[in-house]
């Protein structure tokens, strides 16, 4: 087999495979074997069919096959071999004719390969990154200590409706005709659940204002939410399509009313978050262990920013790249073939600005000696479990249940993806503050929280 690659450009390859009789031949061979031993043809026992019917049968599709493999692992061994950063896959070249595999060896393959382009990114003690500390104060705890008690909240029942409270009505629901009567035929619905504040327009909210158990108020639900089908659909118990037909107003008899109460920030709470096992008996120990979660919380973020700086940093120091851009909008169009070239063409330059960035972030990697275990890509799992618990306040999940859930997430291809990316910008982000000089600056968590929307 003779394999020559042209890269004039340093971007654009051209790779050559020349395939004799003889790279594919044994190849076959074995294979024909192989099926011979199996073939269950009738007239013939196991084992002793005519090879000449079985190259009759399979040889064509077997030799095929063979082309591909022992080409492909060639063409694969050779980019190995040489080093050649390919961007993609190999693609047939633009204008080959295809191969006659009926005819005689040799046979000539050309393939085009998007080849990476060549520049050097390092980063030193010379390097000055800003890293933001941010701030746990007391505002932040509070707000914790709020969301804390809020979730473990509950509803009492209440005499009066008080909008500032949160308060939930249940009542009955009637259509009212043009004098303000019950609607014969018209829309009744028991128990219905209203809250007021979250309607749309005030006038219809202030309706409610101070209604006691047992009250009729008089609305309109259409006025109450003018743009929220999904709402009135849910509140009158009918389709979508038919809204229009009841645009008047409605009784509603208040028959309870639901008040939310926070729960108490005492032992009952901290154990409910932290488990007992964490011996949190005060108030003050429950806002050091909230701290300390928020810092680790504030540590995460300020690592995040890190990269990203990092990252525009990097690519300001690299500067203009050239890419095989022609070959690479027919990789992605190959790729995503039932988007087609519009797809490509809106997405490219994204899709560019990405790959630049890989690769600085690769030679970064390979300079800062980053390699992702197994047990990396574990520990980030586990890491993903634990921000959706703390999600829904749930703090204390024990060691099993992150484990179980971790394994979960490492069944699905795409998610294993997604947090070897994760692993790989965690221990980068790990190394490169042990290597550049950080320039770090307080900040709180709004003013973090707005740099990071404006970026």
């Amino acid at each position: 087999m003779k394999i020559t690659f042209e890269n004039p450009d340093k971007i654009n390859g051209l790779m050559t495979i020349v395939v004799e009789e003889a790279d594919y031949k044994d190849e076959v061979e074995k294979t024909l074997k192989d099926y011979r031993k199996r073939a269950n043809i009738p007239g013939f026992r196991p084992g002793q069919v005519p090879m000449g019917l079985i190259r009759r049968q399979v040889g064509a599709s077997v030799k095929v096959d063979a082309i591909n493999k022992v080409m492909g692992e060639a063409l694969q061994n050779y980019i190995v071999d040489n080093k050649i950063h390919m961007l993609g896959q190999p693609m047939a070249a633009e204008g080959q004719e295809a191969v006659d595999l009926e005819k005689d060896a040799p046979y000539e393959f050309k393939f085009d390969i998007a080849v990476a382009p060549e520049f050097q990114i390092a980063l030193t003690e010379k390097d000055k990154i800003d890293y933001y500390d941010i701030a746990v104060d007391d505002k932040l705890i509070d707000q914790q200590v709020e969301m804390y008690a809020s979730r473990a909240g509950h509803y009492e029942k209440a005499e009066n409706y008080d909008p500032e409270q949160r308060d939930m009505l249940k009542g009955d629901l009637r259509e009212l005709d043009a004098e303000g009567n019950t609607l014969e035929g018209g829309i009744e619905v028991e128990s219905t659940v209203l809250m007021p504040q979250y309607m749309k327009v005030d006038d219809q909210k202030k309706l409610f204002d101070g209604a006691k158990l047992g009250d009729i108020i008089t609305w309109n639900p259409r006025a109450a939410y003018p743009d929220g089908d999904a709402e009135l659909s849910a509140i009158l118990k009918i389709d979508k399509e038919k809204l229009a037909e009841h645009t008047g107003d409605f009784s509603y008899q208040i028959t309870e009313i639901s008040r939310f109460v926070k729960a108490e920030v005492n032992k009952e709470l901290f154990d409910s978050i932290y488990g007992a096992e964490a011996g949190i008996n005060d108030e003050k120990q429950f806002r050091d262990t909230i701290a300390k979660g928020l810092q680790q919380q504030m540590e995460a973020d300020s690592d995040y920013k890190f990269l990203l700086d990092i990252r525009k940093y990097a690519e300001e120091k690299v500067g203009d790249v050239t890419f095989p851009e022609a070959l690479l909008k027919r990789v992605m169009l190959q790729n995503n073939q039932d988007r087609g070239a519009e797809f490509v063409e809106k997405n490219f330059e994204a899709s560019i600005k990405e790959l630049k960035w890989h690769i600085i972030r690769e030679q970064l990697a390979s300079a800062a000696g980053v390699k992702v275990e197994d047990a990396d890509v574990k520990d980030a799992a586990r890491e993903m479990a634990r921000a959706q618990f703390a999600q829904y306040g749930m703090s204390n999940v024990p060691d099993e249940y992150l484990d179980n859930y971790a394994q979960e997430m490492l069944k699905k291809r795409e998610t294993v993806d997604n947090l070897v990316e994760r692993a790989i910008d965690r221990k980068l982000t790990i190394a490169l503050k042990g290597v550049v000089k950080l320039n770090k600056k307080s900040i709180s968590i709004d003013d973090f929280n707005k740099m990071l929307s404006e970026q």
